[in-house]
């Protein structure tokens, strides 16, 4: 903390702001102190803070790789009510700008030596399943639409934003290339020099960070505050659905629906009711209730229900019942 004190005072310094003034203005100052309040944000930022600062010889200035770990714990585990508010904050002055442009320690997380060609540091990137996998979430997020508000698939800012903090801790970490407060520019440390002719893949992959209006937009509107209404979690249109249809009896298996068997003999068993031909205890009357709801072996008390095992036999029984059935009421 006192060295963030040390490094607050010295921007404050150096741009001629009133401390007080820039203070109470300073988003990304008011992000910090939440995280601070927050027992986990401020264990998982400490430790990140000391890990990225901490020198390993003069040839060496941190571990790099340790580093990006203990980057992606924080980004990882600490609510993003908590991460978006230190990386997303907006700013009105360089102060604010350079706080938010150094949350990640980028001396150690980010910058290098020399700019590596960015195809090259994305061939990288995929040779790790978890950066492979961040990366295409980037893309598929953060791709400019222009069938869109807000330039972004479906409307959808918050995804954008998860996929950029997502690429944060690894080969293809992201950050804010100057201090501006209000031009938005962001991009992994890389360039274009030396791609030959995948020059201009190389500089299409790289305005996807520094040219996409997703992207920006949906840090603009997280910083003004104006992206609650339109930043659904999930597509705004509501699925249809298909007509519920009931679901009939199932018909024996050696029945169909357009068997004119079952029909006669459930019209002829009706017609016997209704008229009132037989009494309703009556041999012809209980035989033809029995057919429709069981099947009998003869001389056997055994009931089978309908589904319950093979049905071959039941036409052939059917018709010689209705046979019967017709030279009864014939006579």
């Amino acid at each position: 903390m006192i060295l963030a004190n040390a490094f607050c005072l010295f921007f404050f310094l150096g741009t001629g702001a009133d401390p007080v003034v820039s203070a109470k203005s300073n988003h990304c100052l008011d992000a910090a102190k939440a995280c601070n309040l927050n027992d986990n944000c401020k264990k998982l930022r400490s430790s990140y803070i000391s890990i990225c600062n901490r020198e390993i010889s003069p040839t060496e200035r941190c571990n790099r790789r340790k580093c990006h770990k203990a980057l992606r714990q924080f980004f990882d585990r600490v609510p993003s009510e908590f991460t978006y508010r230190m990386l997303f904050c907006s700013c009105q002055d360089l102060a604010c700008a350079e706080r938010r442009r150094q949350t990640i320690l980028p001396s150690c997380s980010y910058e290098d030596k020399e700019k590596p060609n960015c195809l090259d540091l994305r061939g990288v990137c995929r040779t790790d399943h978890l950066c492979r996998s961040r990366l295409a979430d980037f893309h598929a997020n953060c791709r400019a639409s222009y069938h869109t508000v807000t330039s972004c698939p479906a409307d959808n800012y918050q995804a954008c934003l998860g996929s950029y903090a997502g690429m944060i801790g690894f080969d293809m970490t992201p950050n804010y290339v100057d201090s501006s407060p209000t031009g938005i520019v962001v991009s992994p440390w890389c360039n274009c020099r030396g791609s030959g002719n995948m020059e201009e893949e190389c500089e299409k992959f790289l305005r996807d960070f520094t040219e996409n209006p997703c992207l920006r937009n949906a840090i603009q509107a997280f910083g003004n505050g104006t992206d609650v209404n339109v930043s659904p979690k999930g597509p705004s249109f509501q699925a249809t659905q298909a007509p519920r249809v009931e679901k009939t009896p199932s018909l024996p298996d050696d029945l169909s629906d357009s068997t004119g068997l079952g029909t006669s003999v459930i019209t002829t068993c009706t017609s016997v009711q209704e008229q009132g031909l037989k009494a309703n205890n009556s041999k012809e009357l209980s035989m033809c209730f029995t057919e429709l709801t069981t099947n009998i072996i003869p001389g056997s008390n055994k009931v089978i229900k309908p589904n319950s095992g093979p049905s071959r036999a039941r036409p052939s029984a059917a018709l010689t019942m209705l046979s019967v059935l017709l030279l009864k009421l014939a006579l």
